[in-house]
């Protein structure tokens, strides 16, 4: 980089950073960083390279700038990310356990994990900054995630307090030697009764909103494994552990529906249609009513197991299942003990 871009590069912030796959085939810049940021358009893009805000290798690009294999593309602007502004809010945390280096909360539905993409406020970072001081910061510079789970998924977070915490919990993450089991109801009687699934994720071709499964990391999808078991076939759902090995975006969300188990109610996956049963009006008004009862995807981050980095004990937390995941689940046990489940020809 000259000095000049040094001088640019000093006076911006960096919004997103991606790094292409080893399989990347050349691809513009424009239309590689529309598959991976949400809410993105091609114009909004373009004008951002017009104003030399998208670098590749450190360097400033036009937006048709090919994009080849381990290049590493960041977007930077004058003004710093409204997600880095953290404003403490007094929300309460269910707080599982905790010493002077972590704690594990029980996140529930509905709450933000961190701010972005029109959710600035109400997230557990800013519940985390009222209720903490001095938290470390991670490489997004959110204080004290060390991971994450999605906005209607309920179960347990480890956060960490100090800086070498923040350090030795990410290195576990990264190492794959971390315990995490998650509940889902899945739609379909599930053949298999445990099995492995692996494929690249990435951000979806159509739909930025969605994640999707590769066979590759062509498109910059990363390697994704998880294992699942059965763990009751309940008719037209079955209840499933799934055991993650990684921990990429919506991975269970996305290898579920990959092998033809959509989450129940997963509504942007298209779990919120009745994937799997009969077509009689009573069964329709069953399901539904479920929804209701259940009115997110079907997924609790059950078990969080972990080294602690300063008593070197390995540490292994449980929480139960929310209400509404038991009552869904009771009412589909309660359905298929009664009813004739008919099973349906390939």
């Amino acid at each position: 980089m000259t000095e000049d871009n040094h001088l640019i590069e000093d006076e911006l912030y960096e919004h997103y950073r991606f790094e292409a796959g080893k399989g990347q085939a050349p691809l513009r810049v424009d239309k590689f960083l529309m598959n991976l940021v949400e809410n993105a358009t091609r114009n909004k893009i373009q004008k951002a390279a017009e104003n030399g805000n998208i670098f590749i290798n450190d360097v400033p690009v036009k937006s048709n700038h090919k994009v080849k294999a381990n290049d590493v593309v960041r977007v930077l602007m004058e003004q710093p990310p409204f997600e880095n502004i953290i404003i403490p809010e007094n929300i309460p945390l269910d707080i599982v356990y905790e010493d002077d280096d972590l704690l594990v909360i029980n996140k529930p539905a509905g709450l933000v994990v961190h701010p972005g993409h029109g959710n600035y406020t109400g997230t557990l970072v800013n519940a985390l900054a009222y209720h903490f001081e001095n938290l470390p910061l991670n490489s997004s510079e959110r204080p004290g995630l060390v991971h994450r789970i999605d906005k209607d998924t309920t179960g347990l977070l480890v956060i960490a307090k100090t800086d070498w915490t923040m350090s030795e919990l990410q290195k576990q993450f990264a190492e794959k030697t971390t315990e995490r089991e998650y509940i889902a109801l899945v739609w379909g009687n599930v053949e298999e009764d445990e099995g492995t699934i692996k494929s690249y994720i990435g951000r979806h071709k159509v739909d930025r909103m969605q994640m999707a499964s590769f066979p590759d990391d062509s498109t910059g999808a990363k390697y994704a494994v998880t294992h699942y078991k059965v763990i009751e076939r309940l008719g037209y759902v079955t209840l499933v552990s799934c055991r993650l090995e990684t921990g990429r975006t919506h991975q269970i969300r996305v290898h579920m529906k990959a092998i033809g188990h959509t989450l129940f109610n997963d509504e942007r996956y298209g779990g919120e249609k009745i994937l799997k049963g009969t077509t009689f009006t009573k069964y329709k008004q069953f399901v539904e009513n479920t929804f209701k009862v259940l009115p997110r995807q079907a997924l609790h981050a059950k078990t969080l197991g972990f080294m602690h980095p300063i008593k070197k004990e390995f540490m292994r937390f449980e929480t139960d299942l929310p209400t509404d995941m038991v009552q869904a689940i009771d009412r589909w046990r309660n359905y298929s003990n009664n009813h004739e489940v008919i099973e349906e020809e390939d």
